[in-house]
């Protein structure tokens, strides 16, 4: 991909913010660490998001957790968790058995640093990296199978592909697990490349904008093949978008650039096949003032800033194919809660709408005055109201109420569950449904790069 580059842009922080919670591949489950009030320790705590209302499920092993335990959710209820033990790291899948909580041993591996990727598309292999001095190292730690002797996994973590550099980040390009994107750096300069895992760990790039600039994919949609980046290009860290497999240059839009604020996008609303101008994607926006969300699609020329709920676990949170926009919040009263913003609101158009439907100002009545009982928080400038629906959780016990804590130093995690033995891994757990299509990477449609009117500039 090529830029133009036509303006200039505030510095934001580029650091990606920890998550506080991480939400499975197809959405169904999410998974924290959360902090227990009375005995003051971490315990790994898995959210349910499938059904009609949220609930958590403590998982909590025979000793406390450390600050620094890392969670991965995956679609078959089970949480993969990385725990570090002096110069090694641990791995397991929790689940929970009636009223403790079982754990499969996945076995070890030897490295200063291990980050687990986000799960891939297909919702049961994991993967992590483990940066060295020259190459990063991409391990599969966990492949989906089922083992035949119960109380064992099938396999132990395998090396599959070494890419020169060190790299970070970690973004699934397609529905089949096969791309992946990787941050590279390089002599001082950090570019986009792909690994293809179906021919043997094979890097090609993907972003170089300028020779001289840093550019890294922070989000990416298989389903429209839309891209949000981040580039220094012009000399100044700003927000873009591109689609993937198109022979259009990046475009910059100048609604992105907010003074004092940074912007972080964490959630893009799938379904919106061959249309990525029409993507509502969600940001986390952080200035002095507080935290607070904003919504963005490249067909409009402007960045809808909404109040955030109260409680909400910022930078988390997921899109329904029909537009509306589903935050987890945590309040000393709803331990488990989602907070929704439905599609009329955010100006994200449905699946089934026509890109030639009626445009979101008309559908939202932009100017009209706010209903009551809209959350307009105080102190934070040009903010629209926005009328959240909150969804209850079934309290927890007593005994396990969390309270919201400050979010881990990394990713944290969400997987589902069956009641088993401690020893015995659990079998014949279905995924949940989710409908994969393949957009691979040097056959996205080039019609999708079709010029419109209503591009973002």
């Amino acid at each position: 991909m090529t830029a133009c580059v036509t303006e200039d842009a505030a510095k934001p922080d580029a650091r990606p913010h920890p998550a506080a919670l991480t939400i499975a591949a197809d959405g169904s489950y999410a998974a924290r660490l959360a902090w227990h009030e009375s005995t003051g320790k971490w315990f790994p705590e898995r959210w349910t998001l499938a059904g009609p209302e949220p609930y958590a499920v403590p998982l909590p092993g025979r000793r406390p957790e450390e600050a620094d335990t890392r969670l991965l959710p995956l679609a078959d209820g089970r949480v993969l968790i990385r725990r570090r033990a002096a110069d090694r790291h641990a791995l397991g899948l929790l689940y929970p058995t009636g009223p403790g909580t079982g754990e499969l041993p996945l076995g070890t591996v030897e490295a200063a640093e291990l980050a687990l990727l986000p799960a891939a598309p297909c919702g049961s292999r994991a993967y992590a990296l483990a940066p060295g001095e020259r190459s990063t190292v991409l391990w599969l730690v966990h492949d989906g199978r089922h083992s035949p002797v119960p109380g064992q996994a099938r396999t132990v973590p395998a090396c599959v592909a070494e890419v020169e550099g060190h790299c970070t980040g970690g973004v699934w390009l397609d529905r089949t697990g096969r791309l992946l994107a990787l941050d590279q750096e390089l002599d001082g300069r950090t570019k986009t490349v792909v690994v293809d895992l179906e021919r043997g760990g094979e890097v090609s790039p993907l972003l170089q904008i300028t020779e001289e600039s840093n550019d890294r994919l922070l989000l990416a949609d298989p389903d429209s093949g839309l891209l949000v980046l981040r580039s220094d290009a012009a000399g100044h860290d700003r927000l873009g978008w591109g689609v993937l497999g198109s022979a259009l240059p990046v475009r910059f839009s100048e609604c992105l650039r907010l003074p004092d604020a940074a912007l972080q996008p964490f959630a893009v609303q799938p379904g919106q096949a061959l249309a990525p101008e029409n993507s509502a994607v969600a940001f986390r926006i952080d200035a002095v003032t507080g935290t607070w969300l904003g919504v963005w699609r490249p067909a409009e020329r402007r960045l809808r800033q909404l109040p955030a709920p109260r409680g909400w676990l910022a930078g988390t949170g997921l899109w329904t194919p029909d537009g509306e926009l589903r935050l987890p919040c945590v309040t000393p009263s709803v331990p488990c809660g989602l907070a929704r913003l439905p599609a009329s609101a955010t100006g994200a158009r449905p699946q089934a709408e026509p890109p030639g439907g009626p445009p979101a100002e008309a559908r939202t009545g932009a100017g009209a005055p706010a209903p009551a009982g809209d959350l307009v928080p105080a102190g934070i400038p040009d903010r629209r109201p926005a009328r959240w629906v909150r969804v209850p959780s079934t309290p927890l016990p007593a005994a396990a109420h969390t309270q919201p804590p400050p979010p881990p130093s990394a990713v944290a995690s969400t997987a589902s569950a069956q009641a088993e033995s401690v020893t015995r891994e659990p079998y014949g757990v279905l995924a949940h449904p989710s409908p994969y299509r393949p957009v691979p990477l040097q056959q996205a449609p080039l019609q999708q790069a079709r010029p419109t009117a209503r591009e973002a500039r």
